[in-house]
């Protein structure tokens, strides 16, 4: 292939890309089900407009798009809405990744008659949530927020134990003298030296984020690929979990005070949705429709069983005494989205050349489908059922209004980012100011390290000008975080 046709090749799928990302959005359809369609369209059993069967590719590119799914992931949230939730995340993060494992391959031996070894290779591949759809559902919605940042933090916690338990049994299967032991060695040691890199990392890249100099502020988000990168590769060169590691370098960059703070957000955020589309179109182009058949009715059963017991199990198996209402489990269990996860750890399934790998691969398509069709459609009417939604006062719905020419008004709800942080972390641009906090009956005069609380009313100085640029700014702090 010439250059000229690699560039029309990669041009056309992005622009159709956004013309499905369009049409799935007017049509209210999932537009992860969208990509994996246009996958499946120009793939082999169709117009074969791409022919791609490198699994060990396919690989590769999965690692890559995850590491930036989890590095932006971290990057919006922050190290103290993290402690907020860090108890239930690791508890869902640990048992209930090991439950949904165990749990999966029993279904899976009784449906498809897989040999155990097997059976808990596939329940390792589809026993974490996926970073990408929790990220991306939970920063637009008014889903209680210990329930959403719970649900953020095991979603970006969980994923190396899962990648640690898929690549173990995958040796296990390679080598007669593996046991379960050399798995849980195999879990500890790539979550230990992950989390010791990560920490190790994050610490170096808050004190030069802090004190990048405005002269290189165009390459910010150069800086961060490459804190991003070296952390990754420190990390898997050591034997540990380099996404366990840059997930938390993010979290460190995230929660530095930094004038770039807001760029390298907006940079990341579309980094990680191109690399989501990358692998749900690179999971279309291997999944072969006229393959799907032998194994679509256990694949279904098995992808019902995940959403509706599987992981309702897990998750108050992991819960049991924790502060969590019988709504709130059920919604925790519900909300357990599957998707680029899976396809990564399927890629791993395939170039490792095992028995079994194309069934495998296959279930995990159906299940990743069936995540994005149910629980994709459904959250937020489940979420109302089960009342666990912060609702706004009628009279604060408008977030924002405009008081004088060079003065807006900002009512920070309990949901918003900005609730419980400091106004020198807020990232507003230089040229705009938080003149005034009013809360309740007081009127505060706001300092760098004055805290902001939810229900207070920020009162905003800024040129009249700039007013498209600060609804931007508007639109970060009203994303959960």
């Amino acid at each position: 292939m010439n250059e000229a046709v690699l560039f029309l090749a990669v041009g056309g799928v992005l622009a159709f890309s956004l013309v499905v990302a369009y049409a799935a959005a007017r049509f209210k359809i999932p537009s992860l089900v969208a990509f994996l369609a246009l996958g499946m369209f120009i793939g082999s059993d169709y117009f074969n407009i791409i022919n791609f069967e490198n699994a060990e590719a396919a690989r590769v590119i999965g690692i890559v798009g995850l590491a930036a799914i989890l590095f932006e992931g971290g990057l919006s949230t922050s190290w103290r809405r993290l402690r907020q939730a860090a108890i239930p995340a690791i508890a869902l993060s640990t048992i209930g990744v090991v439950v949904t494992a165990l749990l999966t391959a029993v279904v899976a031996h009784e449906l498809l008659n897989l040999p155990w070894l097997y059976a808990l290779l596939l329940g390792s591949v589809v026993s974490s949530t996926d970073a990408a759809a929790v990220f991306a559902t939970f920063r637009f919605t008014t889903i209680r927020r210990r329930l959403a940042r719970t649900l953020e933090a095991e979603s970006g916690v969980n994923d190396p134990a899962a990648i640690a338990l898929t690549i173990g049994f995958i040796e296990w299967i390679h080598k007669s003298d593996y046991g379960a032991s050399h798995v849980a060695i195999l879990v500890f040691e790539e979550l230990g030296l992950g989390l010791l890199v990560g920490l190790l990392a994050g610490g170096i890249s808050m004190w030069l984020f802090s004190r990048l100099p405005h002269s290189v502020g165009a390459f910010a988000p150069v800086a961060s690929i490459a804190a991003g990168a070296l952390t990754f590769g420190a990390a898997d060169f050591i034997g540990g979990s380099g996404f366990l590691a840059i997930y938390i370098v993010g979290l460190a960059i995230g929660s530095t005070p930094s004038r770039y703070r807001s760029e390298l957000t907006v940079f990341h955020e579309g980094f990680a949705f191109l690399s989501q589309v990358a692998m749900f179109i690179m999971l279309g182009l291997f999944v072969v429709p006229s393959e799907l058949m032998h194994v679509a009715g256990a694949s279904v059963v098995i992808a019902l069983l995940l959403v509706f017991l599987i992981r309702p199990i897990a998750v108050y198996l992991s819960t049991f005494r924790m502060k969590f209402n019988n709504q709130e489990k059920i919604f925790l269990g519900y909300a357990g989205l599957r998707g680029a996860v899976p396809i990564v750890l399927g890629t791993f399934v395939l170039s490792s050349h095992i028995d079994h790998g194309e069934t495998i691969f296959n279930v995990v398509f159906f299940i990743v489908l069936a995540s994005a069709l149910i629980q994709g459609t459904t959250l937020d009417w489940v979420a109302a059922k089960l009342g666990v939604l912060d609702i706004l006062p009628k009279e604060k719905q408008a977030a924002i209004q405009a008081d004088k020419p060079q003065r807006l008004k900002f009512y920070v709800a309990p949901q918003h980012a900005i609730a419980g942080v400091r106004v020198r972390e807020i990232g507003l641009p230089r040229w705009a100011k938080v003149t005034k906090i009013i809360r309740g009956s007081n009127r505060i005069i706001p300092e760098a390290n004055t805290m902001i609380e939810a229900n207070d009313e920020l009162m905003i100085t800024v040129p009249l000008s700039k007013h498209p640029e600060i609804e931007d700014v508007f639109t970060r702090w009203r994303r959960r975080v």
